[in-house]
């Protein structure tokens, strides 16, 4: 014959079973619910134990870095702190807006804007180098790794040169390949002369 348990033991060992807990005032659904939403589960107050809601998102940190291009702290700070801090954090976590510009002065003469920058006229170059990239790229993924390259040289101005000339172009139109693997640094592949498997060729087939 079965042992019978008294009501008022049974409602104990409800109120303190772990996972089942007591229902609180706002809270009009059975325990079973309680974690079927995120809004059921901060009525009931259980949301400590409902391990299946995911939080909500955060805002990301918003961080704005007024700089000047040839500023040595500012172009330190963007190269070896920014910079490494975006590529490992996630998008979601980090938002920052670049604002090239600094400590610099503008005066409007007969119509005409003006700079004077703390640096000389090259550091305003450099500024309005990196504004147009930003205004014309738009991405930020696209535009900071550019001034990136810019800013951690030896020069702002004199790097984005050495990033395409009349020269290079020329050859890139004669022949691209020819350019390209006198440019690469690796183990040249075989179609530049080298010992590396060539890629599959992918093109269309009639």
């Amino acid at each position: 014959m079965a042992t019978a348990v008294p009501l008022a033991l049974l409602v104990l060992v409800a109120l303190l079973a772990p996972g089942l807990g007591v229902a609180f005032p706002g809270c009009e659904y059975p325990a079973h619910l309680w974690c079927s939403s995120r809004e059921i589960a901060v009525a009931c107050q259980a949301e400590s134990r409902c391990a299946n809601l995911s939080r909500p998102a955060a805002a990301p940190v918003e961080l704005s870095l007024y700089y000047e291009s040839l500023c040595p702290a500012c172009r330190e700070f963007l190269v070896q702190q920014l910079f490494t801090t975006w590529l490992l954090l996630p998008t979601e976590v980090l938002n920052i807006t670049l604002v090239p510009y600094g400590n610099a002065e503008e005066r409007s003469i007969s119509g005409k804007w003006q700079f004077q920058c703390q640096h000389g006229p090259e550091e305003c170059l450099g500024n309005m180098i990196e504004t147009c990239l930003m205004h014309e790229a738009e991405n930020f993924s696209t535009y900071f790794p550019v001034i990136f390259c810019m800013e951690s040289g030896s020069s702002v101005t004199k790097n984005l040169e050495a990033k395409h000339t009349d020269e290079l172009q020329a050859q890139a139109q004669s022949s691209l390949l020819r350019l390209i693997c006198r440019l690469y640094q690796g183990e040249k592949p075989e179609a530049c002369g080298g010992s590396g498997s060539p890629k599959g060729l992918t093109g269309c087939r009639r």
